[in-house]
C-alpha cells in the first residue's frame, strides 16, 4: 500500500470553495463539528483517504462490516455564496511525519479544488468545566483576525501557550505557504468528554462566516446529557484528575 492514497466517488465542480477541517482531537470539538454540519446540511461524500500513517484498524459497523479507517471529503454547493468542502475523519496521523505527509497531501488536494480559504476547527483544553465556551483564534493574516474579532472569535495574548498541534495547526501553516488565507476556530472545553457546547459555539461562528444555517437542537441535547453526567460524577467524587501533558493542547 502506498503511504497515502484517494478514493475519489465523483469529481465535483465547486465555485471558489471554502475546506473545513474536524478531525479527532481534544474534547473531540472538531470532528463533532465536522460531523453534525455533514448530517445536518446534507453535505455529500466525494472522495475517501487511507494511509499507512494511520493506526492499523477496521471499524467494525452495528451490522458486523467492517471500514477500514480513513478521513473523507464531503462537499456543499451553495446558490450565491461560496461552495464548501469538509475533511471529517477516524484518526489523524500517529507520527509527526505522518502529520506532516497527509495534511500536504490534503492541500495539494485543496489547491486542486481551487480552495483560497481554509477553517480549520478544535478544542482548547483547560482542564475544568466551562459553562459558555469562548471561540479563540489564530490566522495567517491581520486583515483575517480582525474579520474573525467581528464574529466574536477572541485572540488573547498568550492563549493557546501550547501552540496548535496537529491537522489543525499544520494545514494553516503548510496552507500558508500556498497563499491561502487560513483560520484555527478553537472551542474552550474540559477535554474530560466528547464536548457539545465548544463544538456548538465553534459552529454558530462558521455559519455567521459561511452564512448557512445549521440546527443546533442535537448538539443542545447531548450537552444536557453532559451535564448530567458531570453532575452524577460531581456526586460521587469520581470526577477525573486532568494529566497535564492532556491539557493546553488544540486538536
Amino acid at each position: 500500500m502506498e503511504e497515502i492514497i484517494i478514493r475519489y466517488l465523483e469529481k465535483p465542480k465547486l465555485n471558489d470553495p471554502v475546506l473545513i477541517e474536524g478531525l479527532p482531537g481534544v474534547g473531540n470539538v472538531g470532528k463533532l463539528a465536522a460531523e453534525h454540519m455533514i448530517d445536518h446540511l446534507r453535505a455529500v461524500k466525494f472522495a475517501e483517504i487511507y494511509s499507512s500513517h494511520f493506526p492499523p484498524q477496521v471499524l467494525v459497523n452495528d451490522d458486523g462490516t467492517i471500514k477500514l479507517v480513513n478521513n473523507e471529503l464531503y462537499y456543499l454547493k451553495q446558490e450565491g455564496s461560496d461552495d464548501i468542502v469538509i475533511l471529517a475523519g477516524d484518526y489523524q496521523g500517529l507520527t509527526p511525519d505522518g502529520q506532516y505527509a497527509i495534511s500536504d497531501f490534503i492541500i495539494k488536494i485543496a489547491k486542486d479544488l481551487g480552495v483560497k480559504r481554509i477553517f480549520t476547527l478544535g478544542g482548547y483544553g483547560l482542564g475544568r468545566m466551562i459553562e459558555h465556551p469562548r471561540v479563540l483564534g489564530a490566522a495567517t493574516n491581520a486583515e483575517l483576525v480582525e474579520e474573525m474579532k467581528n464574529v466574536g472569535v477572541t485572540f488573547s495574548s498568550g492563549e493557546p501557550g501550547s501552540g496548535i498541534v496537529g491537522a489543525s495547526g499544520l494545514l494553516l501553516g503548510l496552507g500558508m505557504l500556498e497563499g491561502m488565507g487560513c483560520v484555527c476556530l478553537m472551542g474552550e472545553t474540559s477535554g474530560y468528554f466528547v464536548d457539545p457546547k465548544a463544538a456548538q459555539a465553534v459552529l454558530e461562528v462558521l455559519a455567521t462566516v459561511l452564512k448557512v444555517k445549521i440546527d443546533f437542537t442535537e448538539l443542545e441535547d447531548k450537552a444536557k446529557q453532559i451535564d448530567q453526567l458531570t453532575s452524577k460524577l460531581k456526586e460521587s467524587e469520581s470526577f477525573p484528575e486532568p494529566k497535564k501533558e492532556d491539557l493546553g493542547y488544540i486538536g
